[in-house]
């Protein structure tokens, strides 16, 4: 299995993807044959001030400015038993597409390890939006001065550095550090891995040197680069990222084929009508060809990586098989 769970052909067709948008910023919406009579509401899995609670304000800012949808949204954080609460609300609302979630890989891991009975089969993708890649951290004082000292110390020793990440056994910061064992040939099980709550927990524990490294969105790293308190060895991405992890290598670069990160996407519940899909695929594709929503991008770390329709179901299905595998060689799931 390639250690990059993205399947390739995506990158390839994101962009085209874009492009294509562009052409229906003039189709307006009322054309359609749905719209919202009612308040939305976006449900985000956790609490506000994260990365899925900045996704789900972007995407409303952006949607009342464009004035995209004719009825008051509402951001409703759900957080708790990780991500099940937004999940069960979600389930509850069957054909509405007055209600939406944000996405994340852990709809795919909580059903993969056990933890949940509900997967992506039980809600109706609607688009995929962005990808928010995983960088790797130490204390800026730490020993481990690059991402090949880190290689050569988890293939002399698997058990010699400690792993922090955010928010529990199974979730993809953590199989970003499984991917990498395995890239590099190391026992993945031998991994000291270690689960917080939440990414900040993660990063006060490497700061803090309770533990060697952390694997954590680049976005959230990023801060502490910036104020001297954290050096990122490397980033699981296609390439470098700007501003201050403009000198971070890739672990592409360090010869290691990993490309992965936590993705983010809008989900609607199961059995949603095709006009009603048609007409959130239609305003979330004028919302990422928005200015707006390619600043919050920069901003904030991420990368574009828009899909929608077969392509979306396909690339959920791929990623499910993908991630079972490195989850069964972690030892979290059969």
């Amino acid at each position: 299995m390639s250690c990059d769970s993205r399947p390739t052909a995506r990158r390839r067709w994101v962009g085209a993807l874009l492009a294509a948008s562009l052409a229906t910023l003039a189709a307006p919406l009322a054309a359609q044959g749905w719209q919202p009579t009612k308040p939305v509401e976006i449900v985000v899995p956790s609490a506000p001030g994260g990365s899925n609670d900045k996704t789900a304000r972007t995407v409303e800012r952006i949607l009342n400015e464009k004035r995209l949808v004719p009825t008051p949204i509402t951001i409703v954080n759900k957080p708790g038993g990780g991500n099940a609460l937004a999940m069960n609300y979600l389930v509850q609302h069957a054909g509405d597409g007055h209600f939406l979630m944000i996405g994340t890989p852990t709809i795919l891991t909580n059903h993969i390890v056990g933890r949940s009975k509900l997967t992506y089969t039980d809600f109706t993708p609607i688009a995929s939006l962005l990808n928010d890649y995983i960088a790797f951290g130490v204390n800026a004082e730490s020993s481990i001065k690059s991402g090949t000292e880190l290689v050569e110390r988890l293939r002399k020793d698997p058990k010699a550095v400690s792993v922090g990440f955010a928010t529990a056994l199974g979730s993809h910061n953590h199989i970003a550090a499984g991917l990498l064992m395995k890239a590099i040939g190391a026992d993945v099980r031998s991994m000291r891995a270690i689960a917080f709550k939440g990414s900040a927990e993660a990063i006060t524990a490497v700061l803090g040197g309770h533990v060697d490294l952390v694997t954590t969105a680049s976005g959230n790293a990023a801060t502490h680069v910036a104020n001297g308190k954290m050096r990122v060895l490397a980033i699981c991405a296609e390439q470098r990222m700007p501003g201050v992890l403009a000198e971070v290598p890739t672990w592409k670069e360090l010869g290691v084929p990993l490309v992965f990160g936590g993705w983010r996407s809008i989900m609607g519940p199961k059995a949603m009508p095709a006009e009603q899909v048609a007409f959130w695929e239609n305003a979330l594709k004028q919302v990422v060809a928005a200015p707006e929503f390619k600043k919050d991008l920069e901003r904030n770390f991420w990368s574009a990586d828009f899909a929608t329709g077969q392509r979306m179901r396909d690339d959920l299905r791929n990623e499910y098989e993908a991630m079972k595998a490195v989850l069964v060689e972690l030892g979290l799931a059969k």
